[in-house]
């Protein structure tokens, strides 16, 4: 696709996204359209953080004259492509880029993507903090809440870039050829979205398609959806295991996390010994050994950045004890297998906090992960009554339903004595009663520090 700036480009979505890829357009001397579906968006919030107004602006239904005029779109990632005005774009063979797409365009140096379901995040987190150690020009940007467009003109030759990527930016991104890619694991999500389990798990390997040799793909050995990796892929697959020992890789020997690359062995460090809880952060460390390795990270710096490493906000986060009881916000948790991880390290006997955003999930797995760890649960959303009836079938168990979060957490406080912990895992998205999960664990972490002593 040839890049003009002679023709307008549509930026759709007046969001955090959408704001950022439009101040890079501007910045670039393109001549951007701000486009909303919302006729009463607060077009003042978007002038005052870009510090100018001096672009068109289109609100409500998209005219026929603007699908005309533009060269492309930029899409924000939570628009689905099922709107009717995403349809008019398609039928009319406009290009969808994603916010991702557009920076890659003006990106210098080296790019990875890290994607998956579940550990996004802490990974990206946990690469960029290894590789700051050896190359000071290290960005982590992307789903992790830093939009690339608002990092990628500081990037140069020398730079390092890496993306945590969601399925729904990956939708409108084809263009990226990562230098290198990383899939942490697959778990059923986003499927009233995505529509099946196909759908999702193509577009979590899609970016895998056109690497070359030179470039190299980290991928979780013990996940039957990636089996087929090494088949699809030209760059050079690297694998990590929390199961078996891998003839080149990482991998656990009983608590040990052991490097085997090059026909080299390393012992990194013993499990006890990282801040962070639970296989599956056992799991994000080795993604991370490996994948530091492999861009270039001497041993002993990897060694040294690792033992260092501190749990990302949201996942698990102590926030407070009061009256002996313990309150963690784990409001990351936004499908069923993050709260099971939950499970794995949460100090019982727990009150659960869950609920929200209704994305037809399964709980069955999640309820029976509660024997032994969960003592009560309160539940607030749109999910409530699924999840309650799914509770009663599989483990009966004291449920109470509230209208709001702060209900709940007074709730689960009413419920819990000292050697408790009360935690926020919801198990769904945050967008029936919050913009994000980000909002919705802040407000949790408010709440609890207010509890009485």
């Amino acid at each position: 696709m040839e890049w003009t700036k002679d023709q307008p480009v549509l930026v759709a979505g007046a969001g955090i996204s959408g704001t950022n890829a439009l101040g890079l357009i501007l910045g670039q001397g393109y001549k951007p359209i701000l486009y909303d579906s919302n006729p009463g968006v607060d077009l003042n919030k978007v002038y005052t953080k870009l510090g100018r107004n001096d672009f068109e602006v289109e609100l409500g239904d998209l005219t026929p004259e603007t699908v005309r005029r533009i060269r492309f779109c930029v899409m924000s990632p939570g628009i689905w492509l099922d709107r009717p005005f995403v349809k008019q774009l398609k039928a009319a063979g406009v290009p969808l880029l994603s916010e991702i797409s557009l920076a890659y365009h003006f990106s210098k140096g080296k790019v990875g993507v890290v994607t998956g379901t579940n550990g996004k995040t802490t990974t990206t987190t946990l690469i960029g903090h290894i590789m700051e150690a050896v190359n000071p020009e290290t960005y982590t940007v992307g789903n992790i809440g830093k939009p690339y467009s608002e990092y990628v003109l500081k990037t140069t030759d020398q730079s390092l870039t890496v993306i945590e990527m969601s399925s729904f930016q990956l939708e409108t991104t084809d263009d990226l050829i990562p230098d290198f890619l990383v899939i942490t694991n697959i778990r059923a999500d986003h499927l009233d979205r995505h529509g099946t389990m196909e759908n999702y798990v193509a577009l979590k390997k899609k970016l895998c398609l056109k690497q070359s040799p030179d470039q190299f793909v980290v991928y979780n050995g013990d996940d039957p959806w990636l089996a087929d990796i090494p088949e699809l892929t030209k760059a050079r697959p690297l694998r990590f295991s929390s199961h078996q020992e891998l003839e080149e890789g990482c991998f656990l020997r009983g608590s040990m996390i052991i490097l085997r690359m090059d026909g080299k062995e390393w012992e990194i460090c013993r499990t006890d010994q990282i801040q962070l809880l639970g296989m599956h952060n056992y799991e994000n460390v080795m993604t991370g050994v490996v994948t530091a390795f492999a861009l270039g990270a001497p041993v002993d710096i990897i060694r040294r950045q690792v033992l260092s490493f501190t749990a990302v906000p949201h996942r698990m986060e102590y926030v407070c004890t009061k009256r002996g009881v313990k309150y963690y916000n784990d409001s990351k948790a936004t499908n069923p297998d993050s709260v099971i991880k939950a499970m794995e390290v949460v100090t019982p006997p727990a009150v659960l906090i869950a609920g929200g955003f209704d994305r037809h999930a399964d709980y069955r797995e999640m309820v029976e992960s509660f024997r032994g760890k969960v003592k009560a649960v309160v539940l607030f959303g749109a999910t409530a009554q699924d999840i309650e009836n799914c509770i009663r079938e599989v483990y009966p168990l004291p449920v109470t339903r509230v209208s709001t979060l702060a209900e709940a957490v007074r709730a689960a406080s009413d419920q819990a004595v000292a050697g408790d912990t009360v935690l926020l895992s919801p198990a769904c998205a945050s967008w029936d009663m919050y913009p994000s999960f980000e909002v919705r664990g802040e407000e949790f972490k408010r709440l609890a520090k207010e509890e009485k002593e």
